[in-house]
């Protein structure tokens, strides 16, 4: 169902793969998004395709390890709009498959400010924003966990997922609504990483992916 809210959408990680795809949903869908990424033209495809489409979307190109740079962006969605009804957390690192005992310091410091780092505090600035009737989605990744090689992307993607999981336990009864969702698998540039020879026929697209998983979020 079409729908407008006066609050926009936030996508963090919305350059590429399923960020990118829902964003673009989303803006379909009425919402005006808020499209956050380090990539610049993957953020610049977006926006064509969503203007193609007759939507809107503002361009946030941002790290969103940077404290500072979080911090500025949440302030100013809060003083043009005043919060967001939706954050949807994409962002994502997908260090190179090692074994535990060689995992490398940069890739285990990587993973672990952008999955999990990055994650606590957008959760910190974002809660406000979405105050109680907001709704914030994450996405899981059950197969890496505890899986051969997956150390780096494992671990870190399960500590992001804890997050969600006490966040979500925290807020039943007071809100903001937090969903954890498991996407289809999908042909995206992170799962290429770890199946490079991967044939990826009769897989869901991107859009059909995040057609599902709004779906399944009642969006």
């Amino acid at each position: 169902m079409t729908r407008t809210d006066a609050l926009p959408a936030l996508v963090t990680g919305a350059s590429r793969g399923l960020g990118f795809a829902i964003a673009r949903a989303l803006a379909a869908k009425g919402h005006h998004v808020m499209a956050v990424a380090r990539t610049i033209g993957g953020l610049e495809e977006l926006d064509d395709e969503i203007k193609k489409a007759g939507g809107s979307a503002t361009l946030a190109p941002m790290d969103i390890t940077e404290d500072g740079a979080m911090q500025h962006l949440c302030r100013s969605i809060h003083d043009r709009w005043g919060g967001v009804s939706l954050w949807v957390h994409a962002a994502i690192h997908a260090a190179p498959l090692t074994p535990a005992q060689m995992i490398a310091d940069k890739d285990w410091d990587k993973s672990l400010s952008i999955n999990v780092d990055a994650t606590r505090r957008l959760i910190v600035y974002v809660a406000p924003l979405l105050g109680e009737t907001g709704r914030a989605l994450f996405f899981d990744d059950p197969g890496a966990k505890g899986a051969k090689f997956y150390g780096s992307y494992g671990a870190t993607k399960a500590g992001q997922i804890a997050l969600a999981q006490s966040w979500a336990a925290e807020t039943v009864k007071t809100g903001p609504k937090v969903q954890i969702l498991t996407p289809p698998p999908m042909p995206t540039a992170t799962r290429a990483r770890f199946f490079p020879t991967e044939r990826t026929e009769g897989m869901a697209t991107i859009h059909e992916a995040a057609e599902t998983v709004l779906a399944e979020a009642g969006i």
